[in-house]
Formats: structure tokens, sequence, C-alpha cells
């Protein structure tokens, strides 16, 4: 299936590592010029060094925080000054804070919200002039299928990723007569930094492929998913091959979500 993302220009926040930095790879891969956006300076730079070295692609590393609108606005214009244009914006930085609805302060909710639903605003609203200067583009914003049916214990995570959702929707509608798309993603259980420190916690006498397919996790598929996985639904989403695909939340959890 040929993708058209040969050329095109992805920008990726939260791209050091996890999800974003397997996404990264896949766009990479296919193509595109990708700039990585993270706060961690050296993870960063390794990154982009890895990036480099398993495409050979055109890789352009931004420090930057997305709680700052203009920390956001400067990796848009950078991306856009290396690259000369902007098709891509996949909105993926974000933490996992989960705890009792008592148990949260205001601190936490307003660093939750900041990170995960005004990191996704500002970068948007900056990268939208120029995904209509170029006559389209796509913008996948990372969210959790947990947010649809939000369990016991699970703030502020759950409700910043809702909005999430509302927002895609709402901005699916409001852009889509300037040919820009926007989907969401909502992930399930996926290999990654915080999962690895739970295995090591809880199980470190199992093998990580042991601990992935443990029953205690209750997914369908029978195991925890790799970053990979994620990568290659997100990168067809903002592929040519999904272009008729906006305002759609697609589930990357391995059937463990209670919603659609």
């Amino acid at each position: 299936m040929e993708l058209g993302l040969q050329g095109k220009v992805a920008l990726i926040t939260g791209g050091s590592r996890g999800i974003g930095l397997a996404t990264a790879i896949a766009l990479s891969r296919e193509g595109a010029k990708v700039a990585i956006v993270a706060r961690n300076e050296e993870q960063l730079e390794e990154a982009a060094i890895q990036i480099a070295n398993l495409t050979e692609g055109e890789v352009l590393a931004i420090r930057a925080d997305v709680t700052s609108e203009a920390d956001c606005q400067r990796a848009v214009e950078q991306t856009v000054a290396e690259f000369g244009s902007l098709n891509i914006l996949v909105n993926n930085a974000g933490t996992a804070n989960a705890k009792p609805f008592e148990q949260v302060e205001t601190e936490l909710w307003q660093q939750d919200l900041d990170l995960k639903l005004f990191g996704a605003v500002f970068c948007s609203r900056h990268a939208v002039p120029h995904m209509r200067q170029a006559g389209g583009g796509a913008i996948v914003n990372i969210t959790t299928s947990a947010a649809k049916t939000p369990a016991a214990s699970s703030l502020p995570t759950t409700v910043s990723r809702a909005a999430g959702m509302a927002l895609t929707k709402a901005m699916s509608k409001d852009l889509a007569k300037d040919n820009i798309r926007v989907n969401t993603v909502g992930i399930g259980l996926i290999r990654s930094d915080q999962i690895e420190k739970v295995w090591k916690r809880v199980a470190p006498e199992l093998t990580w492929d042991e601990f992935a397919r443990e029953p205690r996790h209750n997914i369908p598929l029978g195991r925890i998913g790799d970053t990979e996985e994620a990568a290659n639904v997100i990168t067809f989403l903002v592929s040519d091959a999904a272009s008729y695909v906006t305002g759609t939340s697609v589930n990357i959890d391995g059937g463990s979500g209670a919603a659609l």
C-alpha cells in the first residue's frame, strides 16, 4: 500500500521515547522528514541519532515544553524553517497520572491539563496555518481508550484525555474545509518506561514476555502491546491511505477497552 508520505514534514511531541519515538521512526522510514520535540535534551539528541541511523532520514531535534505556547510556536516555526512546510502533527506528549478524586490536588489537575490538553491546543493552533498553506494536513491527538469509560481512581488522566477526544471531534469539523484531518488514538497498555517500572517492581522474576502475557492485565489479545504497533496505526492515520478518515477515535488496546 502506498502511504504517500515521501517528502511530507511531521512534527511529533514527546518524540524522544516510547510511542512518539516509534512513530518518528515509522514516518521517517516512509520518507517523511521528522521533527521531534521533548524537554530532555539528552534523550532528544539520542533519539535523533537513533532515527537517523535506522532510517537515514532527515531529523530535527527541538527542545521545547509544550505547556508553553511560546515554545510550541517556536517548535512549529523551527520545523517550517528547516523543512519548508508542515503536513503532519502528532500531539503525543503526556504522562500517566491516576489517583482517586479526593487525592488529586489542584496543582496536579492544572499540570495534567496543561500538558495533555493545552499542549495539543497550542501546537495545533500554530501548525494549522502552515497546513492550510500546504493544501491540507493531518493531526493525531494521542488519548486513551480508558477515557471513554473512566474507572475509579483514574484521575486526572482520563479527564484530560476525554477533553482531548472532544477537541479532536470539534477540530475535525472546523478544519475539514481546509482538507486538514484530525483523529485520535486511544492507547491501552503499551510497553513504555512506566510499564517497565511496574514490571520490575511487581514481577522482577518474570521476563518481559512473561509479564506482558500475564492474565492479570485482562487484555483479550493476551499481551501488552509494542510501541511499533501503536506507531503503525498513527502512521496510517496521517497518510494518504486514510484520506477519508477524520473525526475518528481508534483504540490501540488489544481489545481491553469497554467502548468502541
